[in-house]
């Protein structure tokens, strides 16, 4: 799919097109405002409201599914009735006033634990190593202990144990204020809804830079990647720096004034943009208001998704995979089922209105979005699960200088991928011309074999730990360091043979099944990062040897799920590129 005037740019900015240089911008400032606050998101469920690990890494992971979500339905829109430029616009007003809505958070939730129908203060003191929760009995502070059994000690002030109790014994909760947790779903909702419009059509319109058969598309899409990741790693340093200097407000004002930027970039843009990505010609009349009165109107039906979520009990033991799927969420039985009836919808419509050619190559694109979701999966325990192990078990200390905060340990990914993405830019460019690039599916299996890599070698770190059950720093950095490696294998690529495999009309539509994949992902991402779950009170847990224990065995099971599903794939490869009819 290109633009009419395509053919007018050519070598304006690093050999591509000019106007790739403004989409850099304006999606670098786009993800300066989403990973920043992304970077913020589970520490603060967990600390200023309190939340335990599972409806924190629950919420977190309905909120990261949403926003790939509604990808699916911004393309659609922009195909048929905005246009790429006009969504974008609007999605990143959205966000933007998501990102300051986030800033009214109220009191910090005050923690209590319940023992045997009794409630009980406790305080937190943050200052102890891996922090100390005290249960406060008749003006005496107990000491909350865990026990490798699940079992809970009380601690009296001269070491005595002034009370054993049984596991389940002790119930951990806080009062918070409804009306502030319902002001956080609300910038939730309107953050989810505002890049539904933002984010598939950022990318379409790069796509539309590059005539049919350009060799320069895979790098520039790379390229662009470079820009998502220059942003993710300057606001993962900088909204954490604020939220912890000012307050939670701090951090995500910053991300605010990250999206406003990058609105003004496409709203101010000289006519440095004219013929890409305009309203689709043919309309009788424009129907861009009732568009943004339905985009607005999503909003509560959105933020009922996230109470719902919240709210949804766990299944009942040995109920099986039914009662699994009975137990899920709204939000769960949405994602799933808009998946399992797209993919195939949308190769059934190929079937009847595409050539043979073009249903074997929108086939193949299928069959690596299935792909995508286990990748997505596993590399999305980084806002969740590893950001959560960041806190609690992981020496923060940078060669004994300084210390870096949890949520700051996200910016590796982005470093390495803004070290990394012209290098592999290169690469592919070289190996291209020397007729060794490979294959899209290769790439594909390289970047799951990734991901599975970096778990296990953190997995390997852990095993050298002290007695203070926490990992070095740089095992947790070479881990983002293989991880960031896999992604550039995978994401960029990705994006790119979405706007090379699609039939023409529906290649909005495709980009959004694309994020819908990686919204399956996040979900489910969400799901493992709650069985990585450890108890806490008042946000920090109990018995620190029993949490490290609990992460390095999730994160060594699904490393070896994933080198496992990277080799089918690579065996699967050559059936998969001779669907491809050619495309590189």
């Amino acid at each position: 799919m290109a633009s009419p005037t395509a053919d007018k740019q050519d070598g304006g900015w690093f050999g591509h097109p000019s106007q790739l240089a403004r989409l850099f911008f304006t999606e670098m400032w786009e993800r300066f405002g989403f990973y920043g606050m992304r970077a913020l998101l589970t520490l603060y469920l967990t600390k200023h409201f309190v939340f335990g690990d599972r409806e924190a890494t629950g919420l977190y992971g309905g909120y990261t599914a949403l926003v790939y979500l509604t990808p699916l339905i911004g393309g659609y829109i922009a195909d048929q009735y905005l246009g790429s430029k006009r969504s974008v616009k609007f999605g990143a007003i959205l966000m933007a006033l998501g990102y300051f809505t986030l800033c009214f958070g109220g009191e910090t939730a005050r923690p209590y634990a319940v023992v045997d129908g009794q409630r009980y203060e406790v305080q937190i003191d943050a200052a102890a190593d891996g922090g100390a929760q005290y249960v406060i009995d008749q003006g005496q502070r107990l000491k909350i202990q865990g026990q490798q059994d699940g079992t809970i000690h009380l601690v009296a002030g001269d070491g005595s144990v002034a009370r054993a109790l049984d596991k389940g014994q002790l119930t951990a909760g806080a009062d918070r204020s409804p009306f502030y947790v319902m002001v956080m779903l609300i910038a939730l909702s309107m953050v989810s809804v505002g890049n539904g419009f933002f984010k598939p059509n950022i990318s379409t319109m790069v796509g539309t830079l590059y005539q049919p058969g350009d060799r320069r598309r895979d790098s520039g899409f790379t390229i662009f990647y470079m820009g998502i990741n220059l942003g993710s790693l300057l606001s993962q340093l900088l909204c954490p720096i604020l939220a912890d200097l000012y307050g939670w407000w701090a951090g995500f004002g910053l991300a605010a004034l990250g999206m406003l930027l990058s609105w003004a970039l496409i709203q101010f843009d000289g006519g440095r943009l004219d013929g890409y990505g305009e309203t689709p010609a043919g309309q009788e009349k424009d129907r861009g208001l009732v568009v943004y009165l339905g985009a607005i109107l999503a909003i509560p039906v959105i933020y009922f998704l996230f109470a719902n979520l919240m709210n949804t009990a766990e299944p009942e033991p040995g109920s099986g995979i039914l009662g699994y799927i009975a137990s899920l969420s709204l939000m769960g039985k949405l994602l799933f089922g808009t998946f399992l009836v797209s993919v195939p919808g949308i190769l059934i419509w190929s079937w009847f209105k595409g050539s043979r050619v073009e249903f074997q190559m929108m086939v193949a694109a299928m069959v690596l979005i299935v792909f995508n979701v286990v990748f997505w999966t596993l590399f999305e325990q980084a806002g969740s699960s590893l950001t959560l192990f960041a806190d609690r078990n992981t020496n923060l200390s940078v060669f004994g200088w300084f210390s870096i905060t949890a949520p700051q340990t996200q910016f590796f990914n982005a470093l390495f991928i803004v070290m990394f993405a012209p290098v592999m830019s290169v690469l592919w460019t070289v190996l291209a011309k020397r007729g060794m690039e490979p294959s899209i599916p290769v790439k594909f299996a390289f970047a799951l074999m990734g991901v599975g890599a970096g778990f296990l070698f953190l997995v390997w770190g852990a095993t050298m730990v002290g007695p203070d059950y926490q990992v070095g720093i740089w095992w947790l950095a070479g881990l983002y360091l293989i991880h960031s490696i896999a992604e550039l294998c995978i994401s960029p690529v990705g994006l790119s043979m979405i706007t090379k495999l699609s039939i023409a009309r529906v290649v909005g539509l495709m980009m959004g099944v694309w994020f819908l994949s990686i919204s399956v992902a996040q979900y489910v991402a969400g799901v493992v990062a709650q069985v990585a779950s450890v108890d806490t009170v008042g946000g920090q847990v109990t018995n620190l040897k029993l949490s490290l224990e609990t992460y390095m065995g999730v994160f060594e099971t699904i490393g070896m799920i994933s080198l496992g599903i990277g080799l089918g794939l690579l065996v699967l490869s050559p059936l998969i590129r001779k669907w491809m009819h050619g495309v590189q």
